[in-house]
């Protein structure tokens, strides 16, 4: 049984391809920032898959101590990690010239150092199993500007190019890295929005595709998946 290991799991897209994972026998340990909504999800998946490891933990993700902490105690949980899958992410809109003082710092801390401090410590560990994967959450806005994107592009741009060094680095080893990059999805902050549901994806549709990534050969890499909504983005 592979054990898995993704942050930000307890709502929209995280929520989604962490019940992907354990629907298919997979193990888990994830990490959020509510204790409530950590409890909320222990407590269902617990009820729903009794005979799989399953840990959640509250976790700051903009602390690096927080982070390397989190890297300690999933792998005391799990024991080994085939999987890596750096989801947690915020959004705050802006314009470079105009956002609030300090936006760039806090979504680079979450955005993007989250995943490179947890991805730094846990690849010692994922050296030794046979394909092991990483899959870094990025967004269509880490491949073109758009109004409005300010800092959270930054962000986002730089979580693309933190991907693709990770996986030039680690071309001779078995470990694969994908960078996934989906448009408008179905979250919590989409809740009020006067926009028609069939004009934003499902959060399953990432993680379909997501598991459609670790099914291909030794000899395979999926490098990106790109998705977007059927009529374009928002």
């Amino acid at each position: 049984m592979k054990n898995a290991v993704i942050t930000g799991a307890t709502q929209g897209i995280g929520k989604a391809i962490a019940e992907k994972l354990l629907s298919e026998g997979l193990n888990l340990a994830f990490c959020a920032r509510n204790e409530g909504d950590v409890k909320k999800c222990m407590q269902q998946w617990q009820a729903q898959f009794p005979h799989q490891i399953i840990t959640g933990f509250i976790v700051d993700l903009s602390k690096k101590e927080a982070v390397i902490q989190f890297a300690k105690d999933a792998l005391h949980a799990l024991g080994k990690i085939e999987i890596l899958i750096n989801n947690a992410g915020i959004y705050l809109p802006g314009s470079i010239a105009t956002e609030e003082e300090g936006n760039l710092e806090q979504l680079l801390q979450v955005n993007l150092l989250s995943a490179y401090h947890l991805t730094r410590s846990l690849l010692p560990h994922l050296h030794t199993h046979a394909k092991a994967h990483i899959f870094n959450m990025c967004s269509v806005a880490s491949l073109k500007a758009y109004p409005h994107g300010g800092s959270y592009s930054i962000s986002k741009y730089a979580l693309l190019g933190f991907s693709d060094n990770l996986r030039e680095e680690l071309k001779e080893s078995t470990i694969r890295v994908t960078a996934i990059e989906p448009g408008a999805t179905y979250s919590r902050s989409w809740e009020g929005a006067d926009i028609a549901a069939s004009r934003i994806m499902e959060a399953n549709d990432i993680a379909i595709m997501l598991w459609a990534a670790l099914q291909v050969s030794h000899q395979a890499n999926v490098e990106h998946i790109v998705l977007r909504p059927l009529k374009g983005d928002l």
